[in-house]
């Protein structure tokens, strides 16, 4: 027997309650048995022109109707917040958690039985699935898809370039000029950033755990194909409303599991870590730091993308896209997992093939051997830190040498191109004060530029440690997620100028080298954070945000809260 509609507990009510609900609707010229019968799907539209990632998501939508129309289902656009990482300040991370909320608050509160999440830009996919999966009624996502490759001097540019050309022009290697003719052949179309940056970590992230259509991750924003698959979107998710599939049946340990392996494989973004972890208290999937560590480890780089390699998302989706990875570390993932379009991982991805081997390598003939997430312990993050291997320099990846410490990005940002800033190549960089708490919203920062006249000397990298995180795009040798924070006064809120750090990736370890009785004096000097924001969301923020460790969510908002709407406003 098929499970009734949950819309019907509005749209088929009778007397006063039924009557504004239906009479309401009815002024937008739609004729009641639209909504009377047929399954109501909510199109979860984060379109808004302060997100360019998202700008094109207006038309998208529209491919998406067609599909919902299609099926027998009755759509309805509704928006929520949008959060544009180009243009946001302080960071689009403060606001992540915001937006789950409106989501998860915005599909409970309506007369939806399924929803079609619309995403792009890095932050609007953790927050949709983390809203739905809230929830859990019947969703599914559609990515935005990425930009053309950029084009400059008759080379492929990408986002990842706009660390190497900030560089180039700090060291004297580029001109102004340059830079604004490079600027301007960077983003020549619709769609989120080019490489396997954050946002493109994410398309994959939510294709790995089953919860978009095969292929979702790699079609381009400007290729037809992105509607067409926008259109089955909305055709599938009627069909899993008549079905009942839910995000906790597609969400399951070894779906994480799966997403792991795969972000590994691609050298996805270590964004990856924090929202994953995020997403997985939000279904009640028991997830930790060290699983990332575990079930990467013996995974190698397959896809040959920037940062971590050399190609861009517009290649991997003509060479096989994701599903063409995944078939090469078949043997590495839960092939039995059910995934949106009703059939298994080993099913969708059971005839893949690579068409460019240069893209996507073969498993006995990787990209690189070493790649996905380690996890760090030690003194100086006593709860974890993460670095990414096949971003970082090899000669970097076991080092000692004296921490060069910014209290914050400001005093980063004043003394970083001194000339009598004391520093060499073998210094380590620290930033504090860039956490959840401490800056706050944890943002992108930990990739720090290297100090100017180390820069004209030629230095292209240098171990850097911040408890911030680092873009998608980005790359170098550097320590993330420092756990806890400085603003929690944990050890990291310790360390000082010409402190000795050590850095051992191959033994996953970071230790500062200071012994615990002068630690110990240290804590007592030191004053315990203080937050400045006393009033509104950030202050929330503040208040309740949890470690990176824990997915930087509200400690409130874990476990899921169901659909049910127990009171009528009527």
């Amino acid at each position: 027997m098929e499970k009734q509609l949950r819309s019907r507990q509005w749209f088929g009510k009778k007397g006063k309650d039924g009557f504004i609900y239906r009479a309401w609707m009815r002024n937008q010229g739609i004729p009641d048995d639209q909504f009377r019968g047929k399954p109501v799907i909510g199109i979860c539209n984060t379109w808004s022109e302060l997100t360019p990632c998202n700008a094109h998501f207006r038309e998208l939508a529209e491919s998406v109707k067609r599909g919902i129309i299609e099926a027998g289902g009755f759509p309805l656009e509704f928006p929520v917040m949008s959060l544009g990482e180009t243009l946001m300040k302080p960071t689009a991370m403060l606001y992540r958690n915001l937006a789950s909320m409106e989501v998860e608050e915005a599909i409970r509160a309506n007369p939806l039985d399924g929803v079609v999440l619309m995403c792009g830009c890095d932050k609007t996919t953790p927050s949709l699935v983390m809203g739905a999966c809230s929830v859990d009624v019947p969703a599914i996502v559609i990515s935005g898809g990425a930009m053309l490759t950029g084009k400059f001097r008759g080379r492929d540019i990408g986002t990842s370039d706009l660390w190497r050309f900030s560089e180039d022009v700090r060291s004297g290697v580029m001109s102004e000029e340059e830079l604004n003719e490079a600027e301007a052949g960077m983003c020549r179309s619709r769609g989120h950033c080019a490489v396997m940056g954050t946002a493109s970590s994410m398309a994959c992230m939510v294709e790995a755990l089953g919860l978009s259509l095969p292929g979702n991750a790699a079609i381009p924003a400007a290729d037809a194909n992105r509607k067409v698959l926008a259109q089955l979107t909305g055709r599938r998710i009627v069909e899993m409303v008549h079905e009942d599939l839910k995000p906790s049946d597609i969400l399951t340990r070894e779906a994480f599991e799966n997403a792991i392996a795969v972000n590994a494989a691609i050298g996805g973004s270590t964004n990856f870590v924090i929202h994953l972890l995020a997403i997985a208290g939000r279904v009640g999937v028991p997830l930790e730091l060290e699983d990332f560590d575990r079930f990467s480890r013996q995974v190698p780089l397959i896809a040959n993308l920037q940062p971590s390699g050399r190609y861009f998302m517009e290649d991997l989706y003509y060479a096989g896209g994701l599903p063409a990875v995944m078939k090469q570390i078949a043997e590495k993932l839960h092939g039995g997992c059910t995934t949106a379009n009703g059939k298994s991982i080993a099913e969708n991805i059971r005839t893949a093939k690579s068409w460019d081997t240069n893209v996507i390598a073969m498993a006995d003939a990787p990209v690189n051997p070493q790649s996905g997430i380690v996890v760090l312990r030690g003194n100086l993050c006593e709860n974890g830190a993460i670095i990414k291997p096949s971003a970082a320099t090899p000669a970097l990846m076991q080092h000692r040498g004296k921490a060069v410490v910014f209290r914050d990005i400001e005093d980063y940002k004043q003394r970083i191109n001194d000339p009598a800033l004391d520093v060499d190549a073998n210094s380590v960089l620290v930033l504090q004060h860039a956490g959840p708490k401490g800056y706050p919203g944890m943002p992108e920062v930990g990739n720090l530029g290297l100090p100017a006249k180390l820069l004209q000397q030629g230095v292209t990298d240098m171990v850097r440690i911040s408890d911030g995180r680092m873009s998608g795009t980005g790359f170098g040798t550097v320590v993330l997620h420092v756990s806890p924070e400085a603003a929690e006064n944990g050890t990291f809120s310790l360390v000082e100028s010409g402190d000795w750090i050590s850095l051992d990736v191959e033994n996953r370890r970071l230790e500062l080298e200071v012994d615990d009785i002068e630690l110990a004096e240290r804590r007592k000097r030191k004053a315990a954070f203080q937050s400045p924001y006393t009033r509104g969301y950030v202050r929330l923020f503040v208040e309740h945000v949890e470690q990176a460790d824990k997915g930087a969510d509200f400690d409130f908002l874990k476990g899921s809260s169901g659909s049910q709407v127990t009171r009528d406003s009527h």
